[in-house]
């Protein structure tokens, strides 16, 4: 990663405040279960990606809404021990909330989610979207419209289909990352891609495609990365990909050795408890061949 000045990432995107739990099998209705392994990390697609990012390039802003609560000061402090610099809007309503349960030996999660997602506008002076426009690549997981337009001021600007209804609206994006595995951001696929000029699809254990522009009958594929240990928990799989992604982009790698970047990203991330516990970090990038 060598070049004349450090590479600047931001991420503009949601947290949530997730408790994580082990359990013997999912209840049935009417059935108590006792949950074990607990702990608490701020979580959600904005802050994975950018804690991602942080470990890989030593920095990365996050761009975000909190509530005024004992949780947003926490997920505050909390990602700024992560190497993550936080910007972020306050809100009345509280800091969004999420249970996410593991069953058994399985690392396959399940998440449920408490209350709204909070989201950046590109409406609040009290944000200084001035800073993305300084930035070599952006990833977008949340956020309004105006918002987008500040991050698309980037020369690399990386969505994700949960940006819902920011998306869609003429504003070009470099490259929009989904999930077929998740039905709501198929849906909103076929909506926001003919502003994007790359599609990429992951597909967990099988890697997955991509294709440019509307061309989706010629996709193009990618294998899965050999995880460097026993499967644990896929949460944060699909952010630490994307956030590996962005950066091979900002990097000025060709799209397939981004793509390897990413799933590298992906495959460290399921070996951890949570999303921190193992990610990708600059000293493991400089001694991958292909990407040093």
């Amino acid at each position: 990663m060598s070049s004349d000045r450090p590479l600047r990432v931001a991420v503009v995107g949601h947290v949530e405040w997730v408790e994580f739990a082990r359990l013997s099998h999912v209840p049935r209705a009417g059935e108590i279960v006792e949950a074990h392994d607990l702990f608490q990390e701020p979580a959600g697609g904005g802050a994975v990606a950018a804690v991602q990012l942080a470990r890989l390039c030593g920095h990365a802003t996050l761009f975000t809404a909190l509530g005024e609560d004992h949780l947003g000061e926490a997920a505050r402090v909390r990602l700024r021990e992560l190497g993550v610099r936080v910007h972020f809007a306050p809100r009345a309503a509280p800091t969004r909330r999420a249970l996410t349960l593991l069953a058994g030996r399985a690392p396959e999660r399940t998440i449920l989610t408490l209350g709204e997602r909070l989201e950046p506008s590109g409406e609040d002076r009290r944000l200084p979207w001035g800073e993305l426009a300084e930035m070599d690549a952006v990833y977008f997981t949340a956020g309004d419209l105006s918002a987008l337009r500040a991050a698309r001021r980037a020369p690399r600007l990386i969505a994700s289909p949960r940006a819902f209804d920011a998306l869609a609206h003429g504003v070009p994006l470099d490259a929009l990352v989904m999930s077929l595995a998740d039905a709501s951001e198929q849906a909103q696929l076929r909506r926001a891609r003919r502003d994007a000029r790359l599609v990429v699809r992951t597909e967990g254990a099988r890697g997955g495609s991509w294709f440019e522009g509307l061309d989706e009958e010629r996709p193009r594929g990618w294998d899965a990365v050999e995880p460097p240990g026993p499967p644990v928990d896929t949460y944060g799989c699909g952010d630490s990909f994307a956030a590996g992604f962005t950066l091979g982009l900002a990097m000025g790698l060709e799209v397939p050795v981004a793509l390897a970047l990413g799933a590298r990203c992906g495959a460290v991330c399921l070996t951890g408890r949570g999303p921190y516990q193992r990610q990708l970090t600059a000293a493991d990038l400089e001694s991958l061949s292909p990407l040093a």
